[in-house]
């Protein structure tokens, strides 16, 4: 029998632990959350709390662990949440107020030891911290977001911290339909003196393409001179080490990752005990962490390469953690179970080297030319940190001097676009999020897939669309105009809004205004700090933020359904009004008045592509309405289905006999029958069995078993064939499929915010 009993939340890490605790300690994991806060008392913000069934048989065999044991520790995530855990914990399985709390930043040996040696018990101000945040969410929550479903057509719901984020990336949107885009001409030349070199025009700016002729004219005429020649010596700062929001904005950056990836993988890692833990706002290093870097640092690369370093934190508030992110071990310089895990950890372990690493040393050169021409060098002298974190690239220019003369090659003018703001990726959302102190570590990732579940805010798709550009060329005395094609409006992987996301932010912005208003959601998160610190009242705190809000959801019930249609014009046959409108799938057209104002059933069509209801023009929108209506026949295919173009609330797709298939790439309104029976083809030879209801199917990722209604699939094995599996043994498959897994901690955590 186990003398201890520790209690985490996550069988991958109770499993690290128990390795290094040895055979005196038996570690069980709680799975994340054992009770569930069901309802709040609006006028004393009681919380009642119910057992998540999902949990009954886990309680019990916690609760029989916990009767044999000599001693509990509580051993929880570092966090506020970690610490409500603990809290349940006590409750539930009656255990005594003193019960060991431990908490470490790693899953190390000396870690764990040395929690062993300092245990507390569980910290209430912490909890009350986290009670607080939990029931404000819920409040907000269900209040507003019952308040959007009456008043929005096609709102699903809206919460606390997610309104800001939405309204960001809406005023974003706003920003970039006003942005005129004027174009000048940036003027470059191919010189050469010794060897060829580059150097771009830095004169008054060249508006017209007739001034930009005439410049060029005057300079295929003209001798360049070198006016000035600078050398300087600068250097480039190595980067901090990583907290929760700046991994996940490098990870977006440099690798691509979503917020919800990054915190997946780096929560794989930290339960292995391969990085400290992965939600933090501090930026500091332990002396012990230091000292081992700088010898890894001296030993691989030598001594010149180190630079030792600490780091303090700027937020005064930063208590989540009090370590930032970074390799356990930094002699390990790759681990993970799978690529995610591995390619984070390769940047975690970049960075957190690079930290006590010495700056890289530049040479600078600028070459002043006559004509106002100006060329840019820069070669690494010593490459310092970026040797493992970042990139150095040498851009040499050739040795000159004042009075030199130099050849001009080639001279080339490009009319260049003035472009909008950009819009948000999920880093660069995290970073103005943290800019704004909206948010916690804890809360960036969930932010990001609340926003895109709700059907809000989508991943841009687009690589943008091609325009002409005018590039006039100057060569040999003669002065060539030519038009070369360039892409832009490119969102592909950026944040753009739908339609009904910017319906909700509308309206919130019209009804709610502290909701999205900015510091005072950041003021909130102060709010609860303080909470946390024992400095600010739990129940105070939330009736001076619920009585207010509360008094603002009355006068919105008042308000009108909030649809923003838009009056277009009318038709000019029929006298018909035409509105831009939104609602549950997105943006329309319609053509006439609600059935129930005039008796008459109105004509719909989709918006045109890339075109809002704020940009359709009267004139696209009668060419929408123009389109076939839909569902539309297109022809039978050779065994004598009829092929159908039809939109559903998945988007188009073609129907063909039994089979829908999704027609990502083709217009259900101009799709023709010969570019429709390749799609409807493949989706026949891909049919490996079929009994109607059952299938079996040659999918992206090999073949699979479908059964009736949706997401009912079974992968078959590889080494299994599957055109000798029966409809019986279908059944069984389909009967006997894994179960999902059930949500943890972390994911119900999301779904709250």
């Amino acid at each position: 029998m186990s003398k201890n009993l520790v209690i985490v939340e996550s069988p991958a890490k109770a499993h690290t632990i128990e390795k290094y605790l040895g055979s005196d300690f038996k570690v069980l994991a709680s799975v994340g959350h054992i009770r569930k806060d069901t309802k709040v008392d609006k006028n004393t913000f009681d919380v009642t709390y119910e057992i998540d069934p999902e949990h009954k048989k886990i309680i019990s065999e916690l609760k029989k662990e916990a009767e044999k044991a000599d001693k509990i520790w509580l051993a929880t995530d570092e966090d506020r949440e970690g610490e409500s855990i603990s809290w349940h914990l006590c409750e539930v399985l009656n255990l005594p107020k003193d019960t060991a709390r431990i908490t470490f930043h790693e899953i190390t040996k000396p870690a764990l030891e040395e929690a062993i040696k300092n245990p507390r018990t569980v910290d209430m101000d912490m909890v009350a911290s986290q009670q607080a945040r939990q029931t404000l969410d819920m409040l907000v929550g269900f209040d507003l977001s019952d308040m959007v479903r009456k008043k929005v057509p096609g709102a699903i719901s809206a919460g606390r911290v997610q309104s800001p984020a939405l309204r960001l990336i809406v005023e974003r949107e706003k920003d970039i339909e006003k942005f005129e885009s004027k174009s000048s001409f940036k003027i470059t030349g191919d010189f050469h003196k010794d060897a060829d070199f580059n150097a771009v025009y830095e004169g008054d700016k060249i508006e017209t393409e007739a001034d930009a002729t005439k410049l060029l004219e005057d300079l295929t005429k003209s001798d360049f001179i070198v006016e000035k020649v600078e050398e300087t010596e600068g250097s480039k700062a190595n980067p901090v080490p990583f907290t929760t929001a700046s991994m996940q904005i490098e990870a977006n950056a440099k690798l691509g990752f979503s917020s919800r990836t990054t915190m997946s993988a780096a929560q794989g890692l930290y339960q292995a005990g391969l990085i400290t833990y992965h939600r933090t706002d501090s930026l500091n290093l332990s002396k012990q962490a230091v000292a081992a870097i700088a010898s890894y640092i001296e030993n691989n690369f030598g001594k010149n390469y180190l630079k030792v370093r600490t780091f303090k934190t700027k937020d005064a508030s930063a208590q989540e953690a009090h370590e930032a992110i970074r390799p356990t071990d930094v002699s390990r310089t790759s681990a993970g179970k799978n690529d995610y895990e591995k390619r984070l950890y390769n940047l975690i372990w970049a960075r957190t080297v690079a930290t006590q690493m010495a700056n890289a040393k530049v040479a600078k050169t600028t070459i002043t030319l006559s004509h106002d021409f100006v060329a840019k060098g820069e070669v690494v002298i010593f490459d310092g940190f970026l040797k493992v974190y970042g990139k150095s690239k040498d851009l040499e220019l050739p040795k000159v001097t004042k009075g030199d003369k130099v050849d001009c090659l080639k001279l080339i003018a490009r009319q260049n676009f003035a472009k909008p703001p950009a819009r948000y990726t999920e880093g660069s959302l995290v970073k103005k999020l943290e800019e704004l102190g909206i948010g916690r570590p804890s809360t960036y990732a969930s932010i990001m897939t609340a926003i895109q579940m709700r059907g809000y805010v989508v991943k841009g798709e687009s690589e943008g669309e091609e325009r002409e550009v005018v590039e006039l060329t100057s060569q040999n005395g003669n002065v060539k105009r030519g038009v070369v094609k360039e892409k832009y409006g490119a969102n592909k992987g950026k944040l753009v809004p739908t339609p009904i996301g910017e319906l909700v932010s509308g309206f919130l912005t019209d009804n709610f205004k502290n909701i999205v208003d900015y510091k005072f959601t950041a003021n909130i998160e102060k709010d609860l700090d303080l909470v946390a610190d024992a400095k600010l009242e739990r129940v105070k705190m939330l009736k001076d933020f619920y009585g207010p809000f509360h008094d603002t959801v009355l006068v919105a019930q008042g308000v009108e359904r909030y649809n923003n249609a838009r009056l277009l014009g009318h038709h000019p046959e029929n006298g018909k009004p035409i509105y831009a409108k939104v609602g549950k799938n997105g943006g329309f057209i319609q053509l006439g008045d609600n059935e129930k104002e005039s008796g008459e059933k109105p004509r719909f069509a989709p918006l045109p592509k890339r075109k809002s209801t704020k940009t359709v023009t009267l004139e696209q929108a009668l060419a929408q309405l123009a389109l076939p209506v839909l569902p539309r026949s297109l022809g039978k295919a050779k065994d004598g289905a009829e092929l159908i173009a039809a939109n559903g609330p998945f988007g188009p797709y073609l129907k063909g006999g039994k089979y829908n298939i999704p027609m990502k790439d083709l217009d259900p309104y101009t799709v023709t029958l010969e570019e429709a029976l390749p799609l409807y083809q493949a989706k026949v030879d891909s049919i490996i069995a079929d009994w109607d209801e059952i299938m079996i199917v040659n999918g992206a990722y090999g073949p699979y078993i479908k059964g009736p209604g949706r997401r009912n699939n079974v992968k078959i094995p590889k080494d299994q064939d599957p055109k000798k599996i029966t409809l019986e043994q279908a059944k069984e498959m389909l009967a006997n499929k894994p179960k999902k897994a059930s949500k943890t901690r972390r994911g119900a955590r999301g779904k709250k915010k």
